[in-house]
Parts: structure tokens; C-alpha cells; sequence
């Protein structure tokens, strides 16, 4: 907090700063003994109407009356990720977004509109990688329009907590009504140690996801779409380990190799075979095979709340890159279609 040479503390944040990052200070039991007070870091995305709103790296909206500030600054960005490696925002989202194609897109400037029967947020939202070329209302009412033309309803895909990111986009949407339903992070790693975690022995590779594979998949009653996006993408394998006497495979796993990419998703175990290492053992097989063609850096998407696979993901020296987000559209949103 900036403390003023009188040994007070000081709002030094004006309107004109919205975009930065900043830190401030607020009375959060305004009148009450013994007044408490809370910190808050993020993106000032607006002050209006005497509220600030600040997007923290976690993608998490904070409001903050200005009437309660009692100190506030602007900060540096936050300092680049040592760990794992280099990559930008741009360059990841262009890699995930390959990685699972929709069955059908179209381009509104630098926003790409991605559809497929509503398989997955991912392959049935917006992509913002910059300007729609539109006034952001008129980019969102033609979104919402191209979405209604077949039966969707729209979300929007942004992204939190790294260089070139969209907190900015991420407020806006929160001033119209977009509800944010759905956050996860994107986490990035050396391949050769995923490689090395385990032999691999027993994981069958392939290049199409056949019925054994189709069996453990969480997601049930695959269509047609469904398959068309899991067997899209750049290079793409399917593992499996076998289960007994026919059963449901015992773990499975997809990766899709795209130059110095890897990308990991859908690797499922039996729960009664957890605790195994089938996990790191399916990854391993694949992170060999994606070696051999030429990748040496690694991404996946994990739950922030799923413990276990962040567990996992950590022991293999993945780490966090970047928060993701799914904005849908205001309940009310029908009225423009």
C-alpha cells in the first residue's frame, strides 16, 4: 500500500487507470469496533458509479465501493513463470484451440465462433485472440445471433493470470450479464520428464478412438460430433489399457502432438483401479510417442477443484500457466435473436 511521508496510507488510483494492475486496500466492516480490512490484486477492469471492479488471476470479479478504499496503487505485472516452458497466452490458446476442433467455425475479426451440437464449451464457444472488428455490443449481439441460428446458447471462452490475457473482456462481459459458469487452468510442463515417469508397458496407442476406448469416456452417448472433435487436431493418439474379460478399458488417455506441443485430455481410470500409476503410465506412453515426433513442451487443462489431478499433474513438474473461463449469455439474451 503507498504510505504518504506523513506515515499515511493513500489512494493513489484514479478512473484513468483502469487496465492496469493494481492493489488496494478496503474497510470491509465499515463502522464496526475493531474495523477490518481486506487486500485485493487485479485487473481495475471499471470504476463506475462510484464501484471498482477488480478481476483477480483467478478470473473472480471483486467489487469494491469507493466510499470503502482506504488505500491503492498501481503495481508491476505480476512476474513471468520461471517454471516450465516459455510460452505466451496467444501461443497456448492457438495450440488448445487445435487441439479441439469444432465441427464448425466461422471468424468475426480476430474472434473465432466455434460449434458442435454442444459437445463440449470448448468446441461451442467464442475464441477472443483480439479485435471482433465491431464495437464490443455489436460484436456480442452478433455472436449471440450466430450461436441462436443454431440452437445454442452463446458463451464466450477468456482467460485470466498471464501476460496479454483478458480481464479486461472478462469485466465487460460481467457488466452485461454474462454469467461465468465454468473456470479451469491451463498448466504447461517439459515433455521428456512426463516420458520418463513410468515404462508404459500394457498401453495400447492408436490413432482412432475405437469402442473399448468410447467405453470408459465420462462423457456418455458420444454422437457422430462428439467424434469428429476427439479425432480432430494435428497429430492425434488415443491410449488405452486393456481391462479384464472385456470390460470397460482399465484407463485411457488422448494426446495430440502439434510441433512443439503436446497436448493431454481425457485421461480416465477406473476408480477401482486408482492408485495404480494407469494414469502415469498412459501419459508416458503417449508423451513418448509425441516425442518422437518432435514436441518437447506439454499442456493440459485441469479443474481448480479437482485435487487428485492436480496432485498428479504437479508430481509430473506441470504447473500453472493461465485461469480460463466460460461466460454464457444473459438469461434475457433471446429478446436480440
Amino acid at each position: 500500500m503507498e504510505i504518504s511521508a506523513a506515515g499515511r496510507l493513500e489512494v493513489r488510483i484514479t478512473a484513468a487507470d483502469v487496465g492496469k494492475r493494481v492493489s488496494v486496500r478496503r474497510l470491509s466492516e465499515a463502522g464496526a469496533a475493531g474495523e477490518k480490512f481486506t487486500d485485493t490484486v487485479g485487473v481495475l477492469t471499471s470504476w463506475d458509479k462510484g464501484v471498482l471492479l477488480i478481476t483477480r488471476k483467478s478470473g473472480e470479479s471483486v467489487r469494491v465501493p469507493e466510499s470503502a478504499l482506504v488505500a491503492g496503487k498501481v503495481v508491476p505485472p505480476a512476474p513471468a513463470r520461471r517454471r516450465g516452458p516459455a510460452a505466451t497466452y496467444a501461443e497456448l490458446a492457438r495450440a488448445a484451440s487445435r487441439a479441439w476442433r469444432p465441427v464448425e467455425s466461422e471468424w468475426l475479426g480476430d474472434w473465432e465462433l466455434r460449434a458442435a451440437a454442444g459437445f463440449t464449451r470448448r468446441a461451442n464457444s467464442v475464441l477472443p485472440l483480439g479485435d471482433p472488428g465491431l464495437p464490443l455490443d455489436a460484436a456480442l449481439t452478433a455472436v449471440r445471433a450466430w450461436y441462436g441460428a443454431r440452437g445454442l446458447p452463446a458463451y464466450v471462452q477468456t482467460a485470466t493470470g498471464a501476460a496479454g490475457t483478458q480481464e479486461m473482456l472478462c469485466g465487460e462481459l460481467e457488466r452485461r450479464g454474462w454469467a461465468l459458469e465454468v473456470s479451469a487452468e491451463v498448466w504447461t510442463g517439459a515433455l521428456a520428464p512426463v516420458a520418463d515417469r513410468a515404462e508404459g508397458a500394457g498401453v495400447a496407442l492408436a490413432r482412432e478412438a475405437d469402442e473399448a476406448w468410447l467405453r470408459r469416456y465420462q462423457r456418455k452417448g458420444v454422437s457422430e460430433v462428439a467424434l469428429r472433435v476427439l479425432g480432430g487436431g494435428p497429430s492425434v493418439w488415443f491410449a488405452t489399457v486393456p481391462g479384464a474379460d472385456g470390460d470397460a478399458p482399465a484407463a485411457i488417455g488422448r494426446c495430440v502432438v502439434d510441433g512443439r506441443w503436446a497436448s493431454f485430455a481425457a485421461v480416465e481410470v477406473d476408480p477401482a483401479l486408482r492408485r495404480r500409476g494407469l494414469a502415469t503410465a498412459v501419459m508416458a506412453a503417449l508423451a513418448r510417442r509425441a516425442l518422437d515426433e518432435g514436441a518437447s513442451a506439454a499442456w493440459l487443462q485441469v479443474e481448480t477443484d479437482n485435487a487428485r489431478a492436480r496432485a498428479l499433474y504437479a508430481g509430473m513438474g506441470f504447473a500453472a500457466h493461465h485461469a480460463y473461463h466460460h461466460y454464457r449469455e444473459p438469461a434475457d439474451a433471446g429478446t436480440d435473436r
